[in-house]
């Protein structure tokens, strides 16, 4: 085979044939012979090859040359992309080093540069990781200008995407989707580089899944994965494409591809905050279909990947009756963000916590703190877990009207983001209203619904609670008692006290307190005799 050239590497590169660039540069490198352009694509081509350490190594090969030649603007472009690059995996003294290099040579020139535009983007990575949110902004509109007055496309959509990052941050949702959708024109019309263009995709996709803009996660990570899938030695972006394409598996349903994917996801070079994300679909997966000590590991190992693994793991606690544990963990979580988006899943679970421990007075305020944040930001998901809050509440208190509604606007908005499992979900609450109401015909035309969907997923804890809406029948659900409260009644109806109650259920005395009181209330009752007589007489029990 005759020997290959620079030119032929550079060829591959254009083509995005990475493995084959590296192969053909790599022992120019070696000998010395290639120029600080080509150190540049080498660098570029480590990136994308998964080699991280590599990449930055050369990425400095190839300042420290163009700054021997005197080359100042390709020089201060190469520092400015090394701060980037330290800022993102939050090394912030060696960013600083190389933002203040990149601006001490910038220094030097006179007039206008792109370069100048660039500089900012290392500068509000590091203010993102500080939290430094207003200051971001302004800072990205600058360097659009400067990317539009350069025509430089690369410059203008990482801008767009850190302006978009920030003001998400803020709870600026609409805002942040403007600016967001703007700068995934040039990315989908193939107008930036290579690696840009991963980064962008990868930024913009995670945005959206952080928001909750489900309906566009969805389509970007499709574009997203059509990308990836083109170049088949691509390692750079493939985990977190990996990682997000399960998460949108699970969402529509089909569980089994998405465990598929978020193992491949997991692979041994996969990143530790993108292997998190995929052992938490892993985790969420098992929890729905009720293999709990499966969900616990997994939901263990989100957390040693140094991830924050709740909600799931609160309602793994809730699954397994340890109802302290959960409210303790969901309060914590709440108490720690400051994200709006962040607030919504965990608020969600909370008031399903909180429920379930017999508190309607904490689950209702957790359930308005939700569609107070809805309402903010009109995101579907969010209007959705809002109105199934509002819908839990109501049917905890026996508001069965008020329950009706806003179950069947949250199936309506389930149905719209196509999430069968919380559709399902929400049908079992419009059932459960129904008998409530004393239609048990539509009642059973929902369950029937629910159940369906269900069965198709595996998810065996919910077919169970649908059955035992059924074997309850509609006198239990006139009198508005849930699952926990009948088993509590039934305990009641022994003459045991509240303290037996407990260390039988594996409870808090507080909690059996509770529930026993709600009892009293649905029943309308004000003793243990009279629950027993009215819980005997009318077959609760």
């Amino acid at each position: 085979m005759e020997p290959r050239s620079v030119e032929e590497g550079r060829a591959a590169y254009r083509s995005s044939e990475w493995s084959l660039a590296l192969a053909i540069l790599e022992p120019f490198e070696g000998q010395g012979e290639l120029a600080a352009s080509d150190l540049e694509l080498l660098a570029t081509t480590r990136f994308m090859i998964g080699d991280i350490r590599g990449m930055l190594d050369t990425l400095e090969r190839a300042h420290d040359a163009y700054r021997d030649s005197g080359d100042v603007l390709p020089a201060v472009r190469t520092a400015g992309w090394l701060g980037a690059n330290y800022a993102a995996a939050g090394k912030l003294a060696q960013a600083n080093g190389w933002i203040e290099r990149a601006e001490r040579l910038a220094d030097q020139v006179e007039g206008d540069c792109v370069e100048r535009g660039y500089l900012l983007l290392p500068t509000m990575l590091k203010y993102l990781e500080t939290a430094d949110l207003a200051l971001v902004v302004p800072m990205a509109e600058e360097a659009r200008a400067v990317g539009v007055r350069f025509g430089d496309a690369d410059l203008v959509a990482l801008a767009g995407h850190l302006q978009g990052r920030a003001l998400m941050q803020q709870g600026m949702t609409r805002e942040a989707i403007r600016v967001l959708d703007e700068t995934m024109i040039a990315v989908t019309a193939g107008r930036l580089t290579p690696r840009v263009t991963g980064l962008v995709y990868c930024g913009v996709v995670e945005c959206c899944f952080e928001i909750h803009e489900i309906t566009r996660a969805a389509e970007w990570t499709n574009a997203l994965s059509a990308w990836v899938d083109a170049q088949p030695d691509l390692v750079a972006f493939t985990d977190q494409c990996l990682a997000h394409r399960s998460e949108i598996l699970r969402l529509q349903g089909a569980w089994d591809e998405a465990m598929e994917e978020a193992r491949l996801a997991n692979g041994p070079r996969a990143r530790p905050s993108v292997s998190a994300q995929a052992s938490y679909q892993e985790a969420e997966i098992h929890r729905l279909r009720g293999q709990i000590d499966l969900a616990e590991l997994a939901y263990k190992e989100v957390g040693l990947k140094g991830v924050d693994p709740q909600p799931g793991l609160a309602l793994v606690r809730a699954a397994q009756g340890n109802l302290e544990a959960a409210r303790s963990s969901l309060t914590r979580a709440l108490a720690e963000s400051r994200d709006p988006a962040e607030k919504t899943v965990l608020l969600a679970a909370h008031v399903e916590v909180l429920l379930a421990d017999g508190d309607q007075i904490g689950a209702r305020a957790a359930a308005e703190k939700l569609s107070g944040i809805a309402e903010r930001t009109q995101t579907g998901m969010h209007l959705a877990w809002a109105a199934t809050g509002r819908g839990q509440v109501a049917l905890a208190q026996t508001s069965y009207e008020e329950a009706l509604q806003d179950m069947r606007n949250a199936a309506r908005r389930w149905a719209e983001l196509n999430v069968p499992y919380e559709l399902a979900r929400a049908r079992c609450g419009a059932a459960e209203a129904l008998a409530g109401l004393g239609d048990s015909e539509a009642a059973d035309v929902e369950l029937e619904a629910a159940e369906a969907i269900m069965s198709g997923l595996g998810a065996t804890p919910d077919l169970e609670r649908i059955e035992a809406l059924r074997g309850r029948g509609a006198t239990v659900r006139r009198h508005g008692l849930t699952g926990r409260e009948v088993e509590i009644l039934r305990w009641v109806t022994t003459g045991a006290s509240n303290r037996v109650i407990a260390e039988q259920l594996v409870l808090s005395e507080r909690t059996v307190d509770r529930h026993v009181s709600n009892i009293y209330t649905k029943l309308g009752v004000s003793s243990r005799a009279a629950a027993t007589a009215l819980a005997i007489k009318s077959q609760l029990v």
